[in-house]
């Protein structure tokens, strides 16, 4: 044997080698993850929702829990006063003050103007006006409207010595204003029975000032209890007169604390807030998707039992402790006794953005895969504690934007499922095509080992290969990891942190197709010049033509394998194929190309033209793979991971892996 042949071998032996590596490494893994990301991100954007961190796309379907916010979320955000109680009388409609005498009207007026965060736009010419600020603060300036308030009017008649802005820990907002030359009003405006709890008294229709009974008391709270059943937010309305010389000086005013007892209750509105079109129907779809939906509101504990139940969220009125939970008792819980009731809470009400972060926590170390929801810059942390954070892009501030990963631009509880919709079809893509990659893998390497050990000759060339590569990664990347997300992605349970990527489905589907091709090519490359009849051809043109046939044949696998990987559970493999016009695209491109270079780049390829006959036959022999599929999906397969049966038998590993601590949503094992 002569050196130039020696070194030709040796280059052989080394082309094989490194093509064999090259199919045997996933790198087309990356390409399909980036690409079904990108791809779901900007499809999530026309259902109104910014993806700003990519990875969150994945993990949002993998939610165990949705925290949400009440307003804005799960109601339309568009607040009106329908109930209003004052004097001690309740007013029908609540805008008739012919009952209330002209000093309570106008110091319920006062109060309304005064203390408020929000403002009235007054036009000319008899337009109407622009009233601004939050839902709660819209719906009583628009009241105070109806009432007969000149904002601009009222607001001049005094001044405004010093304000507290509303504090969502202590549920009220109170602002000290200036009448006259020496008397000073203090007004008070917040969660009804919390400024109850602060009066000593109350006025009446006549605008004396009455004492606050244990009668009077029970009336006003049976009053806020029949509001909150209807599913009003109940805001009551209070003042405390002081003179000027309680005031301080001016220079010594910021440090000023508005005092916040011995008031005097003016009364109580009830507004309401629908809930959003559909809200149901989404919860529903969550219930059966198996994500348990938590309502976190600022709400009393009726008021959100109320919405809870109009919502979907309770089923039973008569639900108690731990299923609906006020923030105070459950931030009064010790860690361990706050992640044992977290599991059951269904409903928190009067929390506060502290109460939201403790319960992100306590699920979370209960193992669950958190979604939350924030609008307001004290939502923060929780949205930062939370697997994925999500903000609202109309009522958000930017402080909540800047800490979540996805930002819900319409405030939609029914766009946040879409979300979970995508995230789903995210993994599922994913495991799409590291089904179709690994039989491709799998089938390669065995024929190609197993020909080069037993004759030191493959089937399958370098080039040929690397066409398969092609094949397996770019084009099955673009083909499976575009799938849309279907209806049946949300009848399934959400993907556990500690589940295994790959599934016992994707395993029986996987072994069958490739045992399937390797039996059949393996077969042709021993005894395929028999079996197509090629013993009394040219040896040389009879081993082409089989390894062309071997070639082609491997190749069609591929592209019905293909179709297999599109439903890896689903006996009908076709379902929803018209929808994804770039999965056809891109069977029909390969197809094509696979044509043109066994028919017309032989040199290339080192391949022959094959008949019309080897053709049918090809397509024959890959066409086997769809009724062999579906009688495989039929073969039922263990709850049990794999993985889990392989541990067993080796305690050290197992104990290895209990040790691990959680580093991402899920601790994602390729096997």
């Amino acid at each position: 044997m002569g050196v130039g042949e020696t070194i030709r071998g040796v280059v052989k032996i080394f082309t094989v080698a490194v093509t064999i590596v090259v199919v045997a490494v996933p790198e087309g893994l990356p390409l399909a993850v980036t690409l079904t990301l990108a791809f779901s991100m900007r499809k999530m954007m026309r259902d109104k929702a910014l993806v700003r961190r990519l990875s969150a796309c994945e993990t949002m379907g993998s939610a165990t829990t949705i925290c949400s916010d009440k307003t804005g979320t799960l109601t339309l955000n568009q607040m009106t006063v329908v109930e209003a109680y004052f004097g001690g009388e309740k007013m029908d409609p609540p805008d008739n003050t012919q009952k209330l005498s002209a000093a309570v009207s106008t110091m319920i007026i006062e109060g309304i103007a005064q203390n408020t965060s929000g403002s009235i736009f007054e036009p000319e010419g008899g337009q109407a006006p622009e009233v601004t600020g939050s839902p709660t603060e819209k719906a009583i300036l628009s009241w105070g409207l109806q009432l007969g308030m000149k904002f601009s009017e009222t607001r001049s008649k005094s001044s405004i010595l010093q304000v507290f802005p509303f504090n969502s820990e202590k549920k009220r907002g109170g602002v000290a204003v200036q009448v006259g030359d020496s008397e000073v009003h203090v007004y008070w405006k917040g969660a009804a029975e919390l400024i109850l709890e602060s009066c000593t008294s109350w006025i009446d229709k006549d605008g004396s000032k009455q004492s606050m009974t244990p009668e009077k008391v029970g009336e006003f709270k049976k009053f806020i209890e029949d509001m909150a059943v209807a599913s009003l937010r109940c805001v009551a309305f209070a003042y405390r007169p002081c003179e000027m010389s309680d005031v301080p000086k001016e220079d010594q005013r910021a440090d000023w604390v508005l005092p916040e007892d011995n008031l005097i209750m003016l009364g109580i509105v009830g507004i309401k807030d629908p809930c959003r079109p559909g809200v149901q129907d989404s919860i529903r779809l969550c219930a059966a998707a198996g994500i348990k939906v938590r309502m976190v509101t600022g709400d009393n504990l009726q008021t959100a039992r109320a919405i809870a139940l109009e919502c979907g969220i309770l089923t039973d009125p008569n639900v108690s402790e731990p299923t609906i939970i006020e923030g105070k008792t459950f931030r009064e819980l010790s860690d361990l006794e706050r992640e044992e009731v977290a599991d059951k809470i269904s409903v928190m009400g009067r929390s506060s953005p502290n109460d939201k972060l403790l319960l992100v926590k306590a699920l979370r170390n209960r193992g669950h895969v958190v979604a939350v929801t924030g609008d307001g810059t004290n939502d923060a942390p929780a949205l930062h504690e939370a697997d994925i954070g999500l903000s609202m892009g109309i009522q958000g501030t930017e402080v909540a934007k800047e800490s979540s990963d996805i930002i819900i631009l319409d405030d939609n509880f029914a766009t946040l499922v879409r979300v979970v919709r995508w995230g789903r079809s995210v993994y599922a893509n994913i495991q799409k095509f590291i089904q179709f990659q690994l039989t491709v893998n799998v089938a390669a390497l065995i024929i190609n080992v197993v020909s080069a050990v037993s004759s030191g000759d493959v089937p399958l060339n370098a080039v040929q290969l690397l066409w398969v590569n092609l094949i397996m990664d770019t084009l099955g990347a673009l083909a499976l990891a575009t799938e849309p997300p279907n209806n049946h992605l949300m009848q399934r349970p959400p993907v556990g942190r500690r589940e295994p990527l790959i599934t016992n489905i994707m395993w029986r589907n996987l072994l069958i197709m490739a045992f399937y091709q390797v039996a059949i090519l393996l077969t042709l490359t021993f005894k395929g010049l028999t079996l197509l009849r090629l013993e009394h051809d040219n040896p040389a043109h009879a081993e082409i033509l089989k390894n062309t046939f071997i070639f082609n044949t491997f190749v069609l696998c591929q592209v019905f394998s293909e179709f297999n990987a599109r439903k890896p559970d689903e006996l009908n493999i076709f379902k929803g194929i018209a929808g994804n016009k770039l999965f056809i695209a891109i069977i029909a491109i390969t197809v094509v190309l696979q044509v043109l270079i066994i028919e017309f780049l032989g040199k290339f390829t080192t391949t022959v033209r094959l008949s019309w006959q080897l053709w049918l036959v090809s397509i024959g022999l890959a066409f086997v793979s769809w009724p062999l599929a579906l009688v495989g999906k039929l073969i039922p397969v263990p709850d049990r991971p794999f993985l889990d049966m392989f541990t067993c038998c080796c305690p050290g590993k197992k104990e290895a892996d209990d040790g691990k601590e959680d580093s991402g949503v899920k601790n994602i094992e390729v096997v």
